[in-house]
C-alpha cells in the first residue's frame, strides 16, 4: 500500500505539478479526490480543514507529514526522494531553475486561480468575458518574462533547464494547459511552446494530465 496519499483536484494546476513531479518519480501513491466546485467546493468541508486549514489543494500526506503548499511538496519530494533530479547540481543552476518555478507558481497562477476569478465575478460583477481578459493579461505577463529568460541564459534544451524536465517543467506545463484552456495567444513564445509540446509527450506528464485523471469530467 503506498505510504503517500495525494489530496487533489484533476483541474487544479497545482495538484497538477505534484502529480508530475509523482510520476517522475515513480512513487506510488494512493489519490483522494477533493471537488473544488462540487456543493460549494468539497476543500471547506470541516474535515477536509483538518488536514489543510487553508482548505486548497494539494496536500500531501507522507506517513505521519501532512504538507501544504505545491512548492513545499515539491521540495519536500526532492529531498526525501531524490532520484531522478529535478534540480541542477550547481548551486547557481538550481537558484534559476527556482527562478522560473516561482515565476510561474507566485507571479502568474495565483492571480488566476478559482477564488480570485470567483471573487472578480462575485464582488466586482465581473462577466465571463471580463474574467477571461483579467487571465489573459496576466498569463501573457508572465509569459512574456518567462520567454525572456529563456533566451537570455541560453540553458534551455528540450526542456527549461536542459534536456531532463526539472522544477521549472513541472510548474510550466499545468500553466500553458490552463492557458490554452482560456485561448491565450501563444504565438510570441516559441521556445516555451516547444518545451510544452516536449513534455506532454513524456509519459509522467502524460499520466499526470487532468483529463486521464479518474475524477476527470
Amino acid at each position: 500500500m503506498a505510504e503517500l496519499t495525494l489530496y487533489g483536484y484533476f483541474r487544479s494546476s497545482c495538484s497538477y505539478r505534484v502529480r508530475i513531479a509523482l510520476a517522475l518519480k515513480d512513487l506510488p501513491f494512493e489519490a483522494r479526490y477533493v471537488h473544488l466546485l462540487r456543493d460549494g467546493g468539497e476543500q471547506h468541508t470541516s474535515d477536509y480543514r483538518q488536514t489543510n486549514p487553508q482548505a486548497l489543494v494539494p496536500t500531501l500526506v507522507d506517513g505521519p507529514r501532512v504538507i501544504t503548499q505545491s512548492l513545499a511538496i515539491l521540495e519536500y519530494l526532492e529531498e526525501c526522494y531524490p532520484q531522478p533530479r529535478l534540480l541542477p547540481a550547481e548551486g547557481r543552476d538550481r537558484a534559476y531553475v527556482r527562478a522560473l518555478a516561482q515565476l510561474l507558481a507566485c507571479d502568474i497562477q495565483p492571480l488566476n486561480n478559482l477564488r480570485v476569478l470567483n471573487r472578480l465575478k462575485q464582488d466586482f460583477a465581473a462577466d465571463e468575458r471580463q474574467v477571461k481578459a483579467w487571465y489573459q493579461h496576466w498569463i501573457k505577463d508572465g509569459f512574456v518574462a518567462f520567454e525572456s529568460l529563456l533566451e537570455q541564459h541560453y540553458l534551455a534544451g528540450t526542456c527549461c533547464y536542459g534536456n531532463s524536465p526539472s522544477l521549472a517543467d513541472i510548474c510550466l506545463i499545468p500553466q500553458v494547459y490552463n492557458a490554452l484552456r482560456f485561448d491565450c495567444d501563444l504565438a510570441t513564445m516559441p521556445r516555451l511552446r516547444e518545451i510544452y509540446d516536449y513534455c506532454v509527450s513524456l509519459p509522467a506528464f502524460q499520466a499526470a494530465a487532468p483529463e486521464n485523471q479518474p475524477d476527470s469530467e
